[in-house]
């Protein structure tokens, strides 16, 4: 199939918009708390699509979450404690760049958790996840596919790209030989842990551009309430004529170069 040009992208993504706020202002509306998960390969493409819903919404009710390693006294707590302080509050969508899966996935193919933290993982998650979803939360999971001969070309395109060379991490470049081992960790995970209260997707993303539209569609019918249609605001007219902005002093103006 081939690649999805940009400006039937932009145009498509672009009439996905007002759907997105609308499923937004449901969310606020009717004061759901909604967690979205996306995992997969290195350089699938899940801070792209993770952009594209959010672009368009709210920013104070829609938060993106993208742990960093966890520090020494994180790595002595109950393993899903750094998370949940993040999961949402009424009203709010947050969208995980990774997530607690890290423990069935980088951390089981690079030998960064023992056998037995990821057995009790395997063990745990699923009763943590029907804890969550008990309360009321609505989580979604996607796992992002991609074909190592796609993945090898974003790798080479980070390497070459001083403007994306910082997306490349030494563990993205030593897990580069190991895409069969994160195969049979993704099924692994997917057997183990895909429950109705808390189902996985896996989305095809060798072409980002189509996977972030089938996603984005994919996403707004797994969470179809709606909130009433928004009415157009009217403003009531300026008194007096408009003002011009005026500073005290110009000396805190900074320089027009452009």
């Amino acid at each position: 199939m081939k690649k999805l040009k940009k400006k039937d992208y932009e145009t498509a993504l672009e009439g996905l918009y007002p759907r997105l706020i609308d499923l937004q202002r449901s969310i606020i509306a009717s004061g759901k708390r909604v967690a979205v998960i996306f995992e997969g390969r290195d350089a699938a493409g899940k801070g792209g699509v993770i952009k594209a819903i959010s672009e368009p919404l709210n920013t104070r009710y829609v938060r993106t979450v993208a742990l960093p390693k966890p520090t020494e006294r994180e790595s002595t707590q109950w393993y899903f404690q750094r998370y949940v302080e993040h999961l949402p509050a009424a009203g709010e969508l947050v969208l995980f760049d990774r997530s607690w899966y890290n423990r069935a996935g980088v951390e089981r193919v690079m030998g960064f958790c023992s056998d037995a933290q990821y057995r009790r993982f395997m063990a745990d998650c699923p009763l943590f996840e029907k804890l969550i979803t008990n309360d009321g939360l609505i989580l979604l999971k996607y796992w992002l596919a991609v074909d190592q001969e796609q993945q090898e070309e974003r790798f080479i395109e980070r390497a070459t790209d001083p403007l994306k060379r910082w997306k490349i991490s030494p563990v993205d470049i030593k897990a580069r030989e190991r895409y069969e081992d994160y195969g049979k960790a993704r099924d692994a995970v997917l057997k183990a842990t895909h429950a109705k209260h808390a189902p996985w997707f896996v989305a095809d993303f060798d072409d980002q551009k189509r996977g972030r539209l089938n996603l984005i569609e994919h996403l707004l019918l797994e969470l179809p309430f709606r909130a009433p249609p928004d009415q157009p605001l009217k403003l009531p007219p300026l008194k007096g004529k408009p003002k011009r902005e005026h500073l005290a002093s110009k000396r805190f103006l900074i320089p027009e170069n452009h």
